[in-house]
């Protein structure tokens, strides 16, 4: 569905553009000519690479895959989520913390987590969620002190995810200017030779081009992209903050019925099963185990 909003959302904002332009009289072809294409393609990738350490060019690129792809935000996810999470926070009750290390150890042979398949398709949450349990199966901590090391780690983690957006709003914010330089070289190139008024419009007309392709290029793709990128990074960490949440809580001491209700609060009113919903979930996990 993402992919199609996006190609629909391009669609329409190039569709209404020329549609408008040619309403205008103008052709099509006169809003794009090779040199400030290149000009404007080339200063772009430049902004990027040098703006963007590796690392972070690499999150961007996958950050630009998952906004064709899309995210998960499924009400099935979660409930799976809430499920494995009711599942590990039980066999710590009953056993112990120590009887978590199994699972933890090695997640993808863990009875628990083989059963929830979306899960173990989000490395980083499995990584996240075993990363959380660890000191409290190591007993390096008191239980209470757990939910400050999480929120540390949930919080540099979104530090680093926010990189992608920064770089696609500051190429929104350089890419008029991109433009103007795209122009101004048309400009010049003008300028350079009157001998033939004949061209000269020609000559403009192509220069003013590159203006066009900078701003629309700021504000129908670079920016609505970094949006997007916002949002899904949003819906990937509301996946870790009930993982938090429910750590956090069963580490307090609540039950992992009560633990896991709590986290259920902190999802969006689309997605988050009421009261009755949970416990059906729970009833029916126990029945399958």
């Amino acid at each position: 569905m993402s992919a199609i909003l996006l190609i629909v959302g391009l669609i329409i904002a190039c569709g209404a553009t020329g549609w408008g332009f040619i309403l205008g009289g103008g052709k099509i072809g006169q809003l794009f000519h090779q040199g400030e294409i290149i000009i404007i393609v080339g200063i772009a990738l430049s902004i990027i690479l040098i703006s963007s350490p590796f690392p972070v060019l690499m999150r961007l690129l996958k950050d630009l895959l998952i906004a064709v792809k899309g995210v998960d935000s499924s009400q099935e996810r979660f409930n799976d989520l809430l499920k494995l999470l009711y599942e590990v926070l039980q066999v710590g009750r009953r056993k112990g913390y120590i009887a978590m290390d199994e699972h933890i150890s090695d997640p993808e042979k863990s009875a628990i987590f083989s059963k929830y398949p979306t899960f173990l398709a989000d490395p980083g949450a499995v990584d996240f969620l075993c990363s959380a349990l660890r000191p409290l199966v190591d007993g390096k901590i008191k239980p209470d002190q757990i939910e400050a090391i999480l929120v540390t780690e949930l919080n540099a983690r979104k530090t680093e995810a926010k990189n992608s957006v920064d770089t696609m709003m500051y190429l929104m914010d350089s890419m008029p200017g991109v433009g103007i330089v795209a122009a101004l070289m048309g400009v010049i190139n003008t300028m350079s030779d009157l001998s033939d008024p004949t061209v000269i419009s020609k000559k403009i007309s192509a220069a003013l081009s590159g203006t066009f392709l900078g701003i629309f290029s700021a504000y129908a793709l670079f920016g609505p992209v970094g949006t997007l990128i916002g949002h899904n990074n949003a819906a990937s960490f509301l996946y870790y903050d009930i993982i938090r949440v429910s750590i956090a809580s069963f580490a307090k001491g609540l039950a992992p019925a009560m633990a896991v209700d709590v986290a259920r609060r902190a999802l969006t009113e689309k997605i988050q099963p009421t009261g009755d919903e949970l416990e059906e979930i729970i009833k029916s996990v126990k029945q399958a185990n």
